[in-house]
C-alpha cells in the first residue's frame, strides 16, 4: 500500500506519529509536509495530496490539522476524493466500508496519538463492501461529473 500524508502546523507532531507508525508496518509513505509548528496554510498540504490520490498516484492519503475539518474541506475540493473527518474507530471503519473514503483528515487537538494510531490502523485495514454502498459512491461521483469508484 501507498499512502500520500500532509499537515500543517496544528498537526505535524501527530502527522510524524502516525508517519513513524505506518513505515514500521512496510507502509510505502510519501510525506508533502509541512515541516515545522510555525504557522501555515492547510489548503497548501491538503491539496497536493488529494490531487495524488485522485489521480491514483497513492491508494490513500492522510491529512492532519488541528481538528481535521479544514484539512478535509479543501480535500473534498477535489473531484474523486473522498476525505472523511474521523474521531473514532468505528467511524473509520465505515467511512471505508461504507463511503470508499480514500482520504482520511485527524485532528491532533482532537484524538491523542495512541487513538489516532488506532483510527488510521482501523482505518488503513478496511475494505470498502462495495454491493449497494456502490450505487451510493457513484451518486457522489455524478455530483461531481464522473464516476467515482
Amino acid at each position: 500500500m501507498r499512502v500520500i500524508i500532509g499537515s500543517d502546523h496544528g498537526g505535524y507532531r501527530l502527522k510524524e506519529t502516525l508517519k513513524t507508525m505506518m513505515e514500521q508496518r512496510g507502509i510505502e509513505v510519501e510525506d508533502v509536509g509541512c515541516e515545522c509548528e510555525e504557522s501555515v496554510d492547510y489548503p497548501d498540504y491538503a491539496l497536493p495530496v488529494a490531487r495524488r490520490v485522485a489521480a491514483g498516484d497513492f491508494d490513500r492519503g492522510v491529512l492532519v490539522c488541528g481538528t481535521g475539518l479544514g484539512m478535509s474541506i479543501a480535500a473534498n475540493k477535489v473531484p474523486g476524493v473522498r476525505c472523511a473527518v474521523v474521531s473514532d474507530t468505528f467511524s473509520a471503519r465505515m467511512s471505508r466500508e461504507h463511503n470508499n473514503a480514500n482520504v482520511l483528515a485527524l485532528g491532533e487537538r482532537v484524538v491523542g496519538p495512541g487513538l489516532a494510531e488506532m483510527i488510521l490502523s482501523t482505518w488503513l485495514e478496511t475494505d470498502f463492501a462495495g454491493g449497494r454502498h456502490s450505487r451510493r459512491v457513484e451518486k457522489i461521483g455524478a455530483l461531481e461529473g464522473r464516476e467515482s469508484l
